[in-house]
């Protein structure tokens, strides 16, 4: 499979956001976040929804602030979307300690759950990207279960190369889905939908990461109490500590120093 798409192909023009009447968002990490509850965002979601106009949302994590302070191309895509969730439980403990408290977190896979039920009150067409074959099937066929009358108007794993990213988009917008599940690993999801997104006339895109293989049975949720607790990174490192080590560890070593000079940042007496 080739690589990424180079950095310099992803930028975009910024355009104006669709206009809703909601709090100021919360400027963190240099990052704007939306001050929105789960369940604010999911009104949100519906309004972007049918406005029609091809937005994007991107959740926010550890992880992704990491990786913004040394992506600028990735933070630029990040301050282009039009709407910013908290997914991470850090994020929103960073929060209130820097000052600019965000409600609740907002996990990207229970506003993918809650999408999908908005999906079948609403008649919303829906269309999967990313994953394996076979995790990708799985993960359809537990969707129609969950949620029978669903219109899933397509699936497509992610296992292509950069020079084939024109044609699947091409593919999605020949199913003229109404949301768009992007299930590819970050920053791959990202630079895809940022050159990519506008061009599958999708109204509503959404980067899901891991959360179909948990869709789909192959990955196992932290258990609610973990969850509470901030501990679902930990969780996961046990399943895949290989893979996940040096993301989680050093990854959440490096948020933690991103957080304490912002605090002492924003607590430096003036001169």
């Amino acid at each position: 499979m080739a690589g990424l798409v180079a950095p310099q192909e992803t930028r975009r023009t910024r355009r104006p956001r669709v206009r809703s009447r909601r709090r100021r968002p919360a400027e963190l990490f240099g990052c704007r976040i939306d001050r929105l509850s789960m369940e604010a965002t999911l009104r949100r979601c519906e309004e972007l929804i049918a406005a029609g106009e091809g937005v994007q949302h991107i959740a926010i994590n550890a992880a992704k602030v990491v990786a913004m302070h040394k992506d600028h191309e990735l933070r630029e895509i990040v301050e282009s979307c039009d709407l910013i969730s908290a997914d991470g439980q850090s994020v929103v403990w960073a929060s209130r300690l820097l000052g600019d408290p965000l409600p609740e977190r907002v996990a990207g896979i229970d506003l993918m759950y809650e999408l999908l039920a908005l999906s079948q009150r609403m008649g919303y067409r829906v269309y999967f990207l990313g994953a394996t074959e076979d995790v990708l099937r799985q993960a359809v066929a537990n969707v129609e279960e969950l949620y029978p009358g669903i219109q899933i108007v397509g699936a497509r794993d992610g296992y292509f190369d950069d020079d084939e990213g024109a044609a699947v988009a091409d593919a999605v917008r020949a199913a003229s889905p109404d949301v768009l599940f992007v299930a590819m690993p970050s920053p791959k999801k990202e630079y895809w939908l940022a050159r990519y997104g506008r061009e599958t006339g999708v109204p509503f895109s959404m980067g899901v990461g891991g959360s179909v293989d948990i869709l789909a049975g192959h990955t196992r949720r932290a258990p609610k109490s973990m969850q509470k607790l901030g501990l679902e990174w930990a969780y996961r490192l046990m399943q895949e500590p290989r893979r996940l080590f040096r993301r989680y560890l050093v990854g959440n070593a490096r948020f933690f120093g991103i957080v304490v000079r912002d605090f002492f940042g924003r607590n430096r007496p003036a001169i």
